[in-house]
């Protein structure tokens, strides 16, 4: 089953792509990284990283920082003053996951909307944008997300972000991209990332969901954008020293793990299928885009937390979205048989509901 560090357990582990353990040649290049003071600025390593990521997603610069959320909360910080709103889409990561970050640092308030799929229309989008009149709270920023994680993985058609982004624009209001998992996208649509970054001015993505490094995030946009951003990076208490020890796993990951993230999410698909045909549970596998499944508990009298728990018990992981829906999500370090033993143990769990 999985590998773990000491001895092995029969454990299988689908509560995200963050669970991953740094592939044998990342962990080659954070022993052999060359490293200097990146506060200074003086990271070869680091460097070499943020080039590598800004031509992947076909922007002027990027900068390397710790986490996804501080990453979207920089690019909100940078875009928008104190008083003004944030048009998002209310099952956003930002909006729900990030600690109302965006009121209590940057001093504004979200204005979700509710999408399809995890994509609001441009028409809600020109909706929620506030008119230009003195007594209203002015739009600061319009944010989508790609993946969308709690819509269930879903892709940001292309159609609508250019849409949506030219909207903003004719308004004079930048756009932010939540791409988290950006190359989940592109391998899905078979696009390179740069083309689904193109019409935002500011993107993100993460390290360390389904490319597998330990720790860390890009943000990337124009050169005096991210000038800005290394400034907030510091004031959130984001400068690193020498943190090419981890800055040369991202490049490995950029390098080896972007092509088989096809695996991932054809493992997906498998799962979706064979919890399609467990009663008491449901899950349209057609939906299913990328590596996240998100399936809901049917069965009478039972509940997701329920259902989570006893599929722990059998040696499961996975996260309860709320009280009817469960998400589980496939990564590196998860097999095919090991997809079809997780469905195994759920639909005996299913069977004595």
């Amino acid at each position: 089953m999985s590998r773990v560090e000491g001895p092995t357990v029969d454990r299988i582990d689908l509560r995200s792509d963050t669970v991953t353990r740094p592939t044998p040649a990342m962990r080659r290049a954070m022993a052999e990284a060359e490293v200097g003071d990146d506060v200074y600025r003086e990271d070869p390593t680091v460097k070499r990283l943020e080039e590598m990521a800004a031509e992947r997603l076909g922007k002027e610069a990027a900068l390397f920082v710790p986490t996804g959320t501080m990453v979207n909360q920089i690019a909100i910080k940078i875009w928008t003053q104190p008083g003004q709103e944030v048009v998002l889409e209310e099952r956003s990561h930002i909006y729900n996951y990030e600690m109302a970050q965006m009121a209590a640092f940057s001093g504004v308030l979200a204005r979700p909307v509710q999408g399809v799929d995890g994509t609001p229309s441009v028409d809600q989008v020109r909706q929620a944008l506030r008119p230009p009149v003195y007594y209203v709270a002015r739009t600061g920023l319009v944010t989508l997300e790609n993946t969308h994680n709690f819509a269930g993985g879903t892709l940001l058609p292309q159609a609508d972000a250019e849409a949506i982004t030219a909207l903003a624009r004719e308004r004079g209001i930048p756009t932010h991209l939540d791409g988290a998992r950006i190359f989940n996208a592109a391998v899905a649509l078979g696009r390179p990332a740069a083309l689904l970054a193109r019409p935002f001015d500011s993107v993100m993505f993460c390290l360390s969901k389904g490319l597998g490094a330990p720790v860390g995030s890009i943000l990337a946009g124009p050169g005096a954008f991210i000038e800005e951003a290394l400034r907030v990076r510091k004031r959130l208490g984001g400068g690193m020293r020498q943190v090419g020890v981890v800055a040369a796993a991202g490049i490995v990951a950029l390098s080896d793990q972007v092509d088989r993230l096809a695996v991932d999410q054809q493992m997906a698909r498998q799962l979706a299928d064979r919890v399609a045909g467990i009663r008491g549970l449901r899950v349209d596998p057609g939906r299913v885009q990328t590596n996240i499944v998100i399936f809901e508990v049917t069965a009478p009298g039972s509940t997701a937390p329920v259902v989570a728990e006893r599929w722990k018990e059998s040696g499961v992981l996975c996260l309860v979205a709320d009280e009817r829906h469960l998400r589980a999500v496939t990564h590196y370090e998860v097999t095919p048989a090991q997809v079809d033993e997780a469905a195994d143990r759920l639909a005996a769990i299913m069977a004595g509901t």
